[in-house]
């Protein structure tokens, strides 16, 4: 029989929980014997360093947590994809979209009920020294009260590129608006109509695989993902699942993260782009098994499968679909079986029982045993003060054993 290697690189930034986490789970994985062929899937961890344009490159696939403000490995992915064929997580050629602003305009094409969005100037000049003239003679003046009042309070001023909730305000009245504006500095900013909602979905989206979950933004960071299972209608949870695969494949993005507002049937995705998506165990807790899990399936799959890498977005499709006279949950639909084809959904799940049916046995095996529970002290010791591990020990192991528990 042929034997075939595969090699994933791990572009890394500060990050080493879930990266020891993806490593062990791809040693379940084992050689896998398909059409006569065995392969053996391996990683490593990337370095940067300097790179001729024609080196080859060893790696099939990457998984890339650095490259949106890292430019150095951020154009050797360029160079690994347009030059070797080397499979990327997440393609840099969309990295702009990450930028809310261009999901935003994106999505509102295809109809998707996003809230009323206005993008206001800088309030500072920027580091240019053609800005003097250019205001001087383009800058039209406006009336940021009368903007807001067209929105209504409350609303919500946030970056139009995003990142963290780095600068996000709620605006009560004129008092915030013009102190979050004058705090802005550089900034360019969205004003946002806010939504009354009653849930605060978050649907992490890796390949074909979604899980949507309850997340409550006003909460410390380790209690912001609720396990609550079922707490969106049948209609909603559909629709805000779709809406997450349909981001991702609309563009090129297969591991990401989009947060949507829910009112009973009602869903409007607010935050869909996401460079690097929160995989850690310790905000993830009790989903983080099954997110690493299914990230060294999609992993295994494309490379495995000789799924080849893609750029070309073929959004056009999307178009003719927006610009039709169906109604909404029949455009929904309709994205969603274009997304579904772009991510071979069917044949991934044939593909995953048949070859990787073994997996989630051996995860939960070692989810409940001392390797992990070594991994999840060691991240509560570098991610808390000394004073507070036992605390967080006590919080993760639990929803970690009711993970275990759930499995059966």
């Amino acid at each position: 029989m042929a034997t075939r290697d595969h090699l994933i690189g791990l572009l890394l930034g500060a990050e080493e929980d879930w990266p020891q986490a993806f490593e062990q789970i791809l040693r379940f994985v084992g050689p896998l014997d398909v059409d006569g062929t065995t392969h053996q899937i391996a990683s490593e961890r990337l370095t940067i360093e300097p790179f001729d344009l024609t080196d080859p490159v060893r790696t099939g696939l990457v998984i890339d947590r650095l490259a949106h403000w890292y430019f150095h490995p951020r154009e050797w992915l360029k160079k690994a994809s347009l030059v070797d064929g080397t499979y990327l997580l997440n393609s840099p050629f969309t990295f702009q979209s990450y930028e809310k602003h261009a999901a935003y305009c994106a999505m509102l094409r295809l109809g998707l009920k996003v809230p009323k969005t206005i993008l206001v100037p800088y309030k500072n000049p920027v580091d240019n020294h053609r800005w003097t003239y250019t205001s001087a003679r383009y800058n039209r003046p406006f009336d940021l009260d009368l903007l807001a009042a067209e929105l209504g309070y409350p609303l919500y001023m946030k970056p139009f590129d995003g990142g963290g909730w780095r600068g996000v305000s709620r605006i009560e009245g004129p008092d915030d608006l013009h102190r979050a504006y004058d705090e802005s500095g550089e900034m360019l900013m969205h004003l946002q109509a806010t939504v009354d909602y009653e849930h605060f979905a978050r649907a992490l989206s890796i390949g074909p695989e979604t899980m949507v979950m309850d997340f409550r933004p006003e909460q410390p960071m380790h209690h912001r993902y609720a396990v609550s299972h079922d707490f969106l209608s049948p209609s909603a949870g559909h629709q805000a699942a779709a809406i997450s695969r349909i981001v991702n494949a609309f563009f090129g993005w297969e591991f990401n993260s989009a947060e949507m507002l829910v009112a009973g049937d009602e869903v409007y995705p607010i935050d869909y782009a996401n460079a690097c998506p929160d995989v850690s165990v310790t905000s993830l807790h009790y989903y983080f098994p099954w997110a690493i899990t299914a990230l060294v399936r999609w992993s295994a799959y494309c490379l495995v499968s000789g799924r080849p890498s893609n750029v070309d977005l073929e959004t056009g499709r999307y178009f003719e679909i927006a610009d039709s006279d169906r109604s909404y949950d029949e455009k929904l639909d309709a994205y969603l079986a274009l997304a579904d084809a772009r991510f071979e959904t069917e044949r991934y799940a044939e593909w995953c029982d048949t070859h990787l049916g073994h997996l989630p046995e051996l995860v939960a095996q070692w989810v409940a045993g001392a390797d992990f529970d070594r991994l999840l002290v060691e991240t509560v010791r570098a991610t808390y003060p000394v004073q507070e591990h036992e605390q967080f020990l006590a919080h993760f192991r639990g929803l970690i054993g009711l993970w275990v528990s759930d499995q059966g």
